[in-house]
């Protein structure tokens, strides 16, 4: 058994279980295991998912009002769905990239197991209110940008957990205060949740900011001046206010970056 070939693994889990499954087990004893110099070829496409849910266009996907149950548990879908992704984007940091030290590995094998603990607790409540994964539209934008950003590592690292995965720092309080409104058990059981997967997400974005900076200086690169460049290249989405700035602070973003953020 090797680290990088198990990573695959779980970034080639179709059934969402076993993938689940995998992400712990690896995780678990992922400091025991010997480390590839190079990454081992998949034996198909990337990543594996279930058939469901369909994945249709952003724009497609219904917006519905989380005061109505059936509203509700489509938030709450959408919000797993970013999560069972996010296993696969850190299964795949934890695979693809060569020439990285061996905490980089141990890191995005980490965050996989907590995404996969997120995307159980998210399932759970789904089940509890009579819903399962799949049940509802999805679109692929988060799998997209990794796809796009496959051959460079420092622009995966600026645009996947520093953009995208960040904006679940600015918008997980917002979703909770329209949960608070709700008068329901699994809204309030679904702010419970948000509070675990924010209090996480807050660590892995700080990994995408280390690994960031780390190949920068490795490159002789200035994050601060490459990253606007790396976001029109790669038609990164715009991020609007308002930020989470405590939580972004926490998450390794500098003062010079939240201005530029705020500009």
């Amino acid at each position: 058994m090797e680290l990088r070939q198990q990573a695959l693994q779980v970034l080639c889990a179709a059934d969402p279980g076993e993938k689940v499954a995998q992400a712990t087990a690896l995780h678990a004893q992922a400091s025991q295991l010997p480390l590839s110099p190079h990454a081992p070829v998949p034996g198909g496409p990337l990543p594996g998912r279930p058939a469901l849910p369909l994945l249709v266009h952003p724009a497609r996907v219904p917006r519905r009002s989380p005061n109505k149950p059936e509203g509700l548990a489509a938030l709450l879908h959408a919000i797993a769905h970013i999560e069972f992704n996010a296993i696969n984007l850190a299964a795949d940091c934890a695979w693809r990239f060569d020439g990285m030290p061996r905490e980089f590995h141990l890191d995005w094998v980490r965050i996989a197991a907590e995404e996969a603990l997120h995307f159980t607790l998210l399932t759970t409540l789904l089940r509890d209110m009579g819903h399962g994964y799949g049940d509802f539209e999805a679109h692929d934008g988060l799998w997209a940008m990794c796809e796009k950003t496959a051959p460079d590592i420092v622009a995966r690292l600026a645009l996947v957990p520093r953009t995208l995965e960040a904006r679940g720092l600015d918008a997980t309080p917002q979703i909770q205060e329209k949960l608070r409104r709700v008068d329901s058990p699994h809204a309030r059981r679904a702010v419970e949740v948000l509070d675990i997967i924010l209090r996480d997400e807050i660590g892995h974005v700080a990994a995408g900011n280390h690994w960031y900076r780390w190949c920068c200086e490795r490159e002789g690169l200035d994050p601060f001046a490459l990253y606007p460049g790396l976001v029109e290249r790669y038609c990164a989405p715009r991020l609007y206010p308002p930020f989470n700035q405590e939580a972004r602070r926490r998450a390794g973003f500098t003062e010079e970056e939240l201005a530029w953020l705020a500009r």
